[in-house]
């Protein structure tokens, strides 16, 4: 994704060329500043990941631990505890180099330039999904210091508190919703995801801040069920038109492709975990999401989740099998794989999802949980058609689930849950924080020879290795007051 900036760059340069006397006017020692709406482009491209840092956090390791896929590969080093630094550290290994570098230097362009406040507005909220990504992902990280080496000359950022970085992020979404109004901002169609509705950046901004309000349930009620309030009060997501999503259109030389689909391109290794593919029974978005490896049957009788935390030793100790090719793989036909698939960062099925939590917990949201459960349901089968015309479900199926696995008012918060987990399926960093956050859904650790947190299910990746000398005094003062740089250190708001 990077070549989409030189290219963009370069037409820009080409462009003011006309004639051949253009140069006479234009001051060699500057570089040409490239136009907000391309920035902004370029940041939403890098914000959804290439193929490197989702093979590694979102895939290998974030969607095994959550067990939505399995693995015999060693190297998935999720999937059976280990650590593997390289891959531990590759979120914040490249955010921090496209991401969060082009989102601090758009926001100072927007101000020298004297931007609109709705443009200034959106931006603010596209940072704080970059960076509560990192946070969740992570905890302590740089924040106020971060992107800033060009900037402000700051090469050895400091890392702030979850706490401190929670608080401004919930600010800044707070004072960007209150800029944004019903037309269209000057990013226009820049803005690869709502191509500047305001309206619709401004419901984002409502969801995110119910995301990360209850995100805070565990180190602070209180606080957490105002924040709660507070974004129900501004207006979230309303239907499946406000899902904020990338449409990716694969182009030359791997501009614009799917991070997530470059790597089922890449890796055939990964299984349907067979606690999703328990989950899935009688489920219509079992044959969608999965097939059997050994003949592409969608059958769902004949789709089996495989166990997690086992080698090819191990299965054929266990089962007497020798490979895999019975159990049941992602489905490769429905375009949920496909290098041109959607990137998911916020759906309206989870939106639903959270106001039936808020009205379990405190008789927010109209005070019944039911309607918004099943509204959560039917939205997340729904989101399945943005893959394309393979993986429509109908009404008729989802009334029958809904029939045949009614809500249940008696272990609401877990069922809840269990289906914001279904519905982050590929969005495994979120998956990821709201299981840590809740407990659900109830997932059984594994214990493989020579994992490094004695059995237990993670709670957060590892800073990169490079900072112990880059960037010394910091890390030594992060690790300080989070804990040990360990997959089992948990952040500020995963307190037990």
């Amino acid at each position: 994704m990077r070549k989409i900036i030189y290219i963009i760059i370069l037409t820009l340069a080409f462009g003011a060329c006309d004639q051949g006397f253009e140069e006479l006017n234009v001051d060699s020692t500057k570089p040409i500043q490239v136009g907000p709406e391309t920035k902004l482009a370029a940041i939403q491209l890098y914000t959804s990941g290439e193929r490197y840092e989702n093979w590694r956090a979102n895939l290998i390791y974030s969607s095994t631990m959550m067990q939505h896929f399995s693995t015999t590969a060693g190297y998935w080093a999720g999937d059976k505890y280990t650590w593997n630094k390289g891959y531990a550290s590759s979120m914040i290994d490249r955010i921090y180099g496209n991401a969060v570098k082009n989102i601090e230097d758009l926001l100072v362009q927007l101000d020298t330039e004297d931007a609109p406040a709705e443009m200034k507005a959106i931006t603010r909220i596209q940072r704080v999904l970059i960076y509560h990504r990192l946070t969740d992902l992570y905890g302590d990280v740089p924040y106020s210091e971060a992107g800033k080496a060009y900037l402000e000359g700051i090469v050895q950022p400091k890392y702030d508190a979850q706490s401190d970085i929670y608080a401004d992020m919930l600010k800044e979404l707070e004072e960007a919703a209150a800029d944004l109004g019903n037309g269209t901002s000057g990013f226009g169609d820049g803005d690869l995801i709502y191509h500047g509705d305001q309206a619709k950046w401004k419901r984002f901004a409502n969801s995110m801040m119910l995301r990360l309000g209850l995100r805070l349930i565990k180190i602070d009620a209180t606080a957490s069920q105002e924040w709660v309030t507070k974004a129900i009060s501004g207006g979230v997501m309303e239907s499946n038109e406000d899902i904020m999503y990338i449409q990716h259109t694969p182009g030359p030389e791997g501009i614009n492709k799917n991070g997530n689909g470059e790597v089922f391109s890449a890796d055939n290794s990964m299984h349907m975990s067979k606690t999703f593919v328990d989950f899935l029974q009688d489920d219509p978005r079992l044959p969608i999401l999965a097939m059997r490896r050994s003949d592409e049957s969608t059958n769902p009788n004949d789709l089996i989740g495989f166990p997690n935390g086992l080698d090819l030793n191990m299965l054929q100790n266990t089962t007497g099998e020798s490979n895999t090719d019975n159990y049941a793989g992602i489905n490769r036909n429905t375009g949920i794989t496909s290098e041109a698939a959607p990137m998911f960062f916020q759906t309206y099925a989870e939106v639903e999802f959270m106001l039936a939590e808020a009205a379990e917990r405190w008789g927010l949201a109209g005070g019944n949980p039911e309607p918004h459960y099943n509204a959560g349901v039917r939205a997340a089968m729904k989101t399945l058609a943005l893959y394309g015309p393979d993986a429509v479900i109908s009404d008729t199926e989802i009334d029958t689930y809904l029939s045949v696995k009614p809500f249940d008012s008696a272990n609401a918060l877990e069922q809840i849950n269990t289906q914001y987990w279904a519905a982050t399926f590929l969005n495994e960093y979120e998956a990821f924080a709201n299981w840590r956050r809740t407990g659900f859904p109830v997932l059984i650790p594994v214990n493989y020879p020579g994992n490094v947190t004695n059995g237990t299910i993670p709670r957060r990746l590892t800073y990169a290795v490079s900072e112990q000398s880059v960037n010394a005094a910091n890390y030594a003062a992060a690790i300080a007051v989070q804990g040990p740089d360990e997959l089992t250190t948990r952040v500020w708001w995963d307190k037990p």
